[in-house]
């Protein structure tokens, strides 16, 4: 028996799998639906595509480097319970060893990177749904090379990847330098570097809003501009790492701490760039009903 392109449309409705698992499906049961139907399930990818719409903002944001090269990865499950697991937390693991052995720079290209030599990360993801019980989903990630540090927060809630360029990386005390900067990305949320970074619209908003709160102050426009212009910096010290107090000195800012610790490494340190991924961030969160739960088993 044979089957068209709306065939496998129709097999992808029915049961959420993906096509290229569907025209398979097809292929191995001649055409017959029914038969495709069973097969899916039978490789448990119907029972995988289920779980695919439910909610998952929980998780890990977990980091790996490896000879010169590093990863920052999300991978959400629906709860907490689960991003606590022992096979979830190798399987995260999993995923940014494969990062690391892939050219992968989006998620996409990532589900089709080999897993360790045992099929590719979308068929390791599609076991671990299985096995696991819950959608998990590999979220987002980042990939830098060259000198970088790492850190992770309360056991993934929060990770932080920053990226240095120095002549001090292999001297005593740099580590500890970058590992708090890392730790002061995570605790203090900026959002740029230095204020250079700032696209300029982005600061004629702000500009604009500063101007605005200090006429509503009833401040004539002279005044208000002068206002703006002291106010403007208070901004760069919340949104630029640079420029923020250092969370352990706050008598030193981050660029001053910076350049008191190059040098005493006799050598040049600079920030180039990092990464902040806060699991769950932006994500529609899961609401447990537990009272529609009870009303579902007892048939009320």
């Amino acid at each position: 028996m044979s089957f068209t392109a709306k065939d496998v449309a129709a097999l992808r409705e029915k049961t959420g799998c993906g096509m290229m698992d569907c025209k398979k499906a097809l292929t191995e049961s001649a055409g017959d639906v029914d038969k495709a139907i069973e097969y899916l399930r039978e490789k448990g990818l119907a029972a995988a595509a289920k779980k695919a719409d439910r909610i998952a903002s929980e998780g890990v944001v977990a980091a790996l480097s490896e000879n010169g090269r590093a990863v920052l990865i999300e991978v959400n499950s629906e709860t907490d319970f689960v991003s606590k697991n022992e096979e979830f937390q190798k399987f995260v693991a999993g995923c940014a060893k494969a990062v690391l052995d892939s050219d992968a720079d989006t998620v996409e290209q990532l589900l089709t990177a080999s897993f360790g030599g045992a099929g590719t990360v979308e068929e390791a993801l599609r076991e671990k749904i299985l096995t696991i019980g819950e959608n998990l989903k590999i979220r987002r990630f980042v990939k830098y090379s060259g000198v970088t540090e790492s850190y992770i927060h309360g056991g993934g809630r929060i990770g932080v990847l920053c990226a240095f360029d120095t002549d001090c990386a292999d001297k005593e005390g740099f580590a500890e330098y970058a590992k708090n900067v890392c730790m002061q990305i995570a605790a203090v949320t900026p959002l740029y570097v230095r204020k250079e970074e700032i696209p300029a619209e982005v600061l004629a908003k702000e500009k604009e809003v500063l101007m605005a709160q200090a006429i509503n102050e009833g401040k004539p426009a002279n005044i208000a501009e002068k206002m703006v212009q002291g106010r403007i910096s208070k901004y760069f010290k919340e949104a630029c790492l640079l420029d923020q107090p250092y969370v352990r000195d706050d008598s030193l800012s981050v660029q001053q701490y910076t350049e008191q610790t190059a040098q005493a490494l006799d050598g040049h340190i600079s920030v180039v760039k990092f990464d902040r991924f806060e699991k769950g961030e932006g994500l529609e969160k899961r609401v447990d009903d537990f009272a529609c739960e009870i009303n579902k088993l007892t048939g009320k």
